[in-house]
């Protein structure tokens, strides 16, 4: 017989209290406060309740130092049931990053790196020979259950002296796979009005509030024309934090703009983990708070747009009949002190703590340092 596990007096982020059964991994009722019977009873008065986390941006193949993680790490421990590698492998080591995602407790997909061999280097574009087109396709063909688009970091430092062409290269990839392209943007060469042009819809611009020199505002704020041409186009935006990739003072702007990001990534790695300034998914969602985004599409932007990107609309919701993909999460209203990219730190009144995951049939709790 079946075990039914209640989770008593969860709050969704529109303030409804619920508590949801769960029987074998999967939701079986989801009822008013207090109304549900199990076999056993878990009490989650205070604590708000969300289809699991999705962090759209991470690296989580710890070979590869610097950019590199342990996949629960930055998964469950975090609050996070589902990763997208965004692009630590490319074909050459694909395989081994997927099957290490069948190891662990989190939910993993990826970006293929178009460049074979990933970031076993961070010029991996440096060398147009190391994009191997059909090496690319067969892994697309080996892993498209885990594969969900390509990958191309276009920054100066990645593609030294090729410019723009491994964009170009991909766009033609993207094109010949059916596959969306992220595309990380960093310092100059090439100029971002070079890069964004190439962008299609559905492709996303992750670091999309970077405070570069080489961003997508200019220095009163204004959205640059290629910025507002692709979000009319249909271009995702994605925050994607990292260790130099966020601004307060871009963030600021473009919320005046009316620019909010799609989905809220975090570019974790063991070194933005355990020394800041990520820290975790649950700071960086602190900071939209800060910022004076509602909690309802912060939380928002790491389930159902990301599920729905993603083309996997059951991650996003909580359903009876659904795998219980779950976040458990408080709200306290209590100073920390937030940390930019850039070194500028802000004092928040609120602060979002992740308590823990209900994935796979199991409740794990959080560890979380910050």
């Amino acid at each position: 017989m079946k075990e039914r596990v209640v989770y008593r007096h969860l709050k969704r982020v529109n303030g409804e209290e619920i508590d949801i059964v769960i029987e074998d991994g999967i939701i079986a009722e989801i009822t008013g406060a207090g109304q549900a019977r199990g076999d056993r009873e878990w009490d989650g008065t205070d604590l708000y309740v969300s289809s699991g986390w999705i962090d759209m941006h991470v690296h989580a193949f710890p070979e590869f130092d610097p950019y590199g993680d342990e996949i629960d790490e930055i998964g469950v421990k975090q609050g996070v049931t589902t990763i997208v590698d965004a692009g630590s492998c490319g074909a050459d080591r694909i395989g081994d990053l997927v099957a290490s995602g069948k190891r662990a407790e989190t939910n993993l997909l990826a970006f293929l790196n178009i460049s074979r061999i990933g970031l076993k280097r961070i010029d991996e574009l440096s060398e147009l020979a190391w994009i191997d087109r059909e090496l690319l396709k067969a892994a697309l063909a080996d892993y498209r259950d885990s594969i969900v688009g390509l990958k191309a970091r276009i920054s100066q430092s990645v593609v030294r002296e090729n410019g723009v062409t491994p964009l170009r290269i991909s766009r033609e990839l993207s094109l010949e796979t059916g596959m969306p392209l992220m595309v990380h943007i960093g310092s100059a060469p090439p100029d971002i009005r070079e890069v964004i042009p190439l962008l299609q819809r559905k492709d996303i611009i992750t670091h999309y509030l970077n405070g570069k020199a080489n961003n997508l505002f200019d220095e009163a704020g204004e959205p640059l024309p290629v910025l507002t041409e692709a979000i009319g186009r249909g271009v995702h935006l994605d925050v994607g934090h990292g260790t130099a990739s966020f601004s307060f003072r871009v963030a600021e702007a473009a919320k005046r703009q009316g620019i909010h990001p799609d989905t809220i990534s975090t570019d974790i790695y063991r070194g933005n983990r355990l020394n800041g300034p990520v820290y975790s998914m649950a700071n960086v969602l602190s900071k939209f708070l800060y910022l004076g985004y509602p909690l309802e599409e912060v939380i928002a932007a790491v389930t159902t747009r990301a599920a729905q990107w993603l083309g996997r609309e059951e991650l996003g919701r909580i359903q009876v009949g659904d795998p219980a993909h779950l976040t458990l999460f408080a709200v306290k209203e209590e100073p920390v002190e937030l940390v930019d990219s850039e070194g500028e730190r802000r004092v928040s009144n609120r602060r979002i703590e992740a308590k823990g995951v209900i994935v796979h049939g199991k409740f794990i709790e959080c560890k979380v340092r910050a």
